[in-house]
């Protein structure tokens, strides 16, 4: 049996482009998912859990692309281990890798070091900019609803007997975030 697992990261992405090259290949049944393979394990996805589940000695298990079984040079490598441990062959469709042939075993390993790294080059550069934007003075995220002077403000208003409801709404921020910059101590 030839079993073809597609994976996206994301529900507002479609498997359709790889569900049709692994239906091209003769792939029956072909198992679809929707979770991102960044963080997770292969446990924590459940359709390639069953995916892999279904396989038997002699089967062939095939994805669209290396990257959609798993980030990790250890994670591939040990499922592909265990793919050969059960008599399994492995097929990825545009790495050209075919674990039927020594030679693709060898560019298995090849390849699953350079996915590994340009995975790591991608968390690398995307790492970059904030630390870069950080260097110049920026922080990044939401600008604060307390800025200096509302705090001031705030701790004037309070002081001179303004109830809290009135001063937010005087300062245009929530009661929360009021009691969060002047704490109890610091309004009596």
């Amino acid at each position: 049996m030839i079993i073809g697992y597609a994976r996206v990261s994301t529900d507002d992405q479609s498997t359709a482009a790889q569900v049709d090259a692994l239906d091209r290949r003769g792939c029956e049944p072909i198992y679809k998912e929707s979770k991102s393979g960044g963080k997770a394990g292969r446990w924590d996805r459940p359709v390639l859990h069953k995916a892999i589940d279904r396989l038997q000695e002699g089967d062939t298990f095939v994805v669209w692309k290396l990257d959609r079984l798993g980030r990790s040079v250890k994670g591939l490598v040990d499922l592909v281990a265990e793919f050969e441990t059960r008599q399994v062959h492995f097929r990825s469709l545009t790495d050209g890798i075919d674990t039927k042939t020594p030679a693709g075993r060898f560019f298995f390993h090849v390849m699953a070091s350079l996915a590994q790294m340009e995975r790591e080059l991608i968390v690398e550069r995307t790492r970059a900019g904030p630390n870069a934007a950080r260097k110049i003075g920026r922080t990044g995220g939401r600008p604060r609803r307390m800025t200096p002077g509302k705090v001031e403000s705030a701790e004037q208003l309070l002081a001179a007997g303004m109830p809290p409801r009135d001063v937010v709404r005087n300062l245009g921020v929530s009661v929360p975030t009021l009691y969060r910059w002047l704490p109890s101590s610091s309004r009596s």
